[in-house]
């Protein structure tokens, strides 16, 4: 993958924090793909690496241009820009479906976090879940709502619609070590208790209780 990859040197984005090679780039897709696919929550976007990977996967294409088609290099350069564009799209793809989903709490959560912290919404999907809000709104007011009594016309999408279950069970891998993480109990018999998380260790936790080490790269979701 990496000599696939790496052919002609792809020039880096300047706007990053981190000037990383094209390898490294894709490492980081794929973390964020499965971070996403297995938290029940909707995480911070990463637009930042999903530019930079579009630019990478056009540079990759003008590099395929110029492989001759009977070069044995040019199935396997085609193999891997059709890989990296399945993960691409299936990270996006799971980002849509949970703000469709969980909209109005999606809405919610990226209208009320502070100046500062990261946002949860790239603007086409801040877009995306304004417009969808609306459209819902407007469907089962005409299909619906209309033809109940005033007081039942009004609808609470916030109460309407599910929040996230963050108590979810999810697996993960320790990437930094973490000493005295406080797992809640499970049941009325038990107590809190603190457990170290080895790196390289991998365990099956409530995903509440790891989400801000997700935040933080310091655990993988698998």
């Amino acid at each position: 993958m990496s000599d696939a990859l790496s052919e002609d040197g792809s020039e880096q984005n300047d706007s990053q924090e981190e000037l990383m090679t094209p390898v490294e780039l894709i490492a980081k897709l794929e973390e964020a793909w499965l971070n996403e696919k297995f938290s029940p929550d909707l995480l911070e976007n990463k637009s930042e690496v999903v530019e930079c990977v579009m630019e990478q996967l056009t540079h990759m294409e003008d590099n395929l241009q110029r492989v001759s088609k009977g070069d044995m290099k040019a199935s396997v350069h085609r193999m891997e820009i059709d890989r990296i564009r399945f993960v691409l799209s299936s990270y996006l793809r799971s980002r849509l479906q949970k703000i469709e989903k969980f909209f109005p709490h999606v809405l919610e959560k990226e209208k009320s976090r502070a100046d500062g912290d990261p946002s949860y919404l790239s603007p086409e999907e801040y877009a995306f879940a304004r417009e969808y809000l609306a459209n819902t709104e407007t469907y089962l007011k005409a299909v619906a709502l209309r033809h109940m009594p005033p007081n039942l016309q009004a609808v609470d999408m916030m109460k309407a619609v599910p929040e996230p279950c963050l108590d979810s069970f999810v697996f993960l891998r320790v990437k930094e070590q973490q000493d005295n993480i406080m797992v809640e109990p499970e049941t009325d018999d038990q107590r809190e208790y603190v457990v170290d998380l080895d790196v390289g260790s991998q365990h099956l936790m409530r995903y509440r209780t790891i989400a801000p080490l997700v935040s933080t790269g310091a655990v993988q979701l698998i």
